[in-house]
């Protein structure tokens, strides 16, 4: 089953209710669905844990990951564009994705969420409902980490400034119009039939293609690559990935709105993908004559994690193994070959991982779908044909993503620069940004 999000659709606005008579309103009023609170309270919790992905968990995985001279920066970074994006999300970002009147792209009336009150509902994939502000805050969750994530091509170098500015222009162009395609009725890739469960396109392309594209504007850090630029704490990113995978369970079987058998499809997949990928990572290392190392099983968690998103409850168990164990190969070349091959510096390899991981797994969600791999279709599509409409989606992710982000990097040139001095690179954002030391 196509994985749709109905926004606002279990209950009538104020201003309809308003417009009828006092009779209608009455019947109304009395047939408007009630929460499920089991559903209520599961999506309540998987909304905190979408959250502990973003603080602490992706801030320790990503500082970790850098020099110490710059672990404040990137930490308060990741938290600030993340602030930044659920006040957008309030303001206008849920009203741009998820209007109501069938889900329309973009709708004035909802500015400031303006018609949604305690008693509003949305509707999950059955005759179930859950609450309105439950479902924002959880949709909201996922533009704040896509946000973030893109950061982790770009640290150690872009101006924190800049950072906010460009984080507000480009979820506006890019993160909105991308989700209201893949998740909303009437959105291009929706009606394609693309199969997204929890953000292959919507959340890891997006946010790694972008990545990549505002990396190589920005450019190089100062010595990279001729001067070894190691993470400076293994440790704070081991525990990074730690959260990460279980804030990641809200992610993934959250996406199914309910607590029913499909939410456990999710969970058991993201349990075996991503065991799957940290193994096989560890093995390519061994094989490309390396010994296994922590670094290199934490990569291959998250590119595991990114692998399964579209395909959480879109494959079987075997399916997921399989997926995440490919992913992780085709990351880890892309890490250790390609990008030393082509020179470009993207930090903390955002696009290595969140990008081609995201493009394995929203095209690999085709094949694992189908039945003959115990998969969840009902092979009314067949395999053939759901892949080239992932390919498709793909594509459009991909292009759509380049072009606004080219756009949004240049905005935030042209208002704030974009790289900080080469004193302050060479001293460190910590102190140069922020004044703060993160160890004495």
């Amino acid at each position: 089953m196509i994985r749709k999000i109905l926004c606002g659709a279990g209950a009538l606005s104020a201003s309809m209710l308003a417009a009828m008579p006092a009779w209608a309103q009455d019947v109304a009023e009395a047939a408007a669905p009630v929460p499920n609170p089991g559903n209520n309270a599961w999506m309540m919790t998987a909304t905190i844990l979408v959250l502990l992905m973003i603080l602490p968990g992706l801030a320790l995985f990503y500082g970790g990951l850098t020099r110490s001279k710059n672990m404040l920066s990137t930490m308060t970074q990741i938290g600030a564009a993340a602030a930044l994006a659920m006040l957008i999300w309030v303001i206008y970002g849920y009203s741009t994705a998820f209007g109501p009147e069938g889900n329309a792209f973009f709708s004035w009336g909802n500015l400031f969420l303006a018609n949604t009150t305690p008693d509003s509902t949305a509707a999950t994939f059955s005759d179930e409902v859950i609450s309105e502000y439950v479902f924002i805050s959880f949709q909201m969750t996922f533009a704040a980490i896509t946000a973030a994530l893109v950061l982790g091509a770009t640290v150690e170098r872009m101006k924190f400034s800049a950072v906010m500015v460009f984080t507000a222009v480009w979820l506006t162009i890019v993160y909105f119009p991308i989700a209201h395609m893949v998740w909303a009725g009437g959105g291009l890739l929706f009606e394609m039939g693309a199969l997204d469960f929890a953000g292959g396109t919507v959340v890891h392309i997006n946010a790694g293609v972008s990545a990549l594209v505002a990396a190589l504007i920005l450019g190089k850090r100062k010595g990279y690559p001729a001067e070894p630029m190691p993470p400076h704490s293994l440790t704070l990113t081991m525990v990074g990935t730690g959260l990460l995978w279980v804030g990641w369970f809200g992610f993934n079987a959250g996406s199914e709105l309910e607590a029913d058998g499909t939410a456990g499809l999710a969970m058991i997949n993201t349990f075996v993908a991503t065991a799957s990928a940290g193994l096989f990572w560890m093995l390519a290392e061994r094989f490309s004559g390396h010994k296994g190392s922590a670094l290199g099983f934490c990569s291959g968690i998250i590119a595991g994690l990114v692998a399964v998103t579209p395909a959480a409850g879109n494959s079987g168990p075997f399916g997921a193994i399989v997926l995440g164990a490919v992913a992780s190969l085709v990351c880890f070349y892309c890490v250790s070959k390609l990008k030393p091959a082509l020179g470009y510096d993207d930090s903390l390899d955002a696009f290595g991982i969140h990008g081609i991981g995201g493009i394995v797994g929203a095209i690999g969600t085709g094949i694992v779908y189908q039945p003959v791999f115990g998969g969840p279709g009902d092979g009314s599509t067949a395999m053939g044909a759901q892949v080239w409409i992932q390919i498709q989606a793909v594509l459009v992710s991909i292009a759509w993503a380049a072009v606004g982000t080219v756009i949004a990097i240049f905005i935030a040139k042209l208002i704030t620069g974009l790289r900080v001095t080469p004193e302050v690179e060479q001293e460190g954002l910590d102190i140069g940004e922020h004044g703060e030391r993160a160890y004495n």
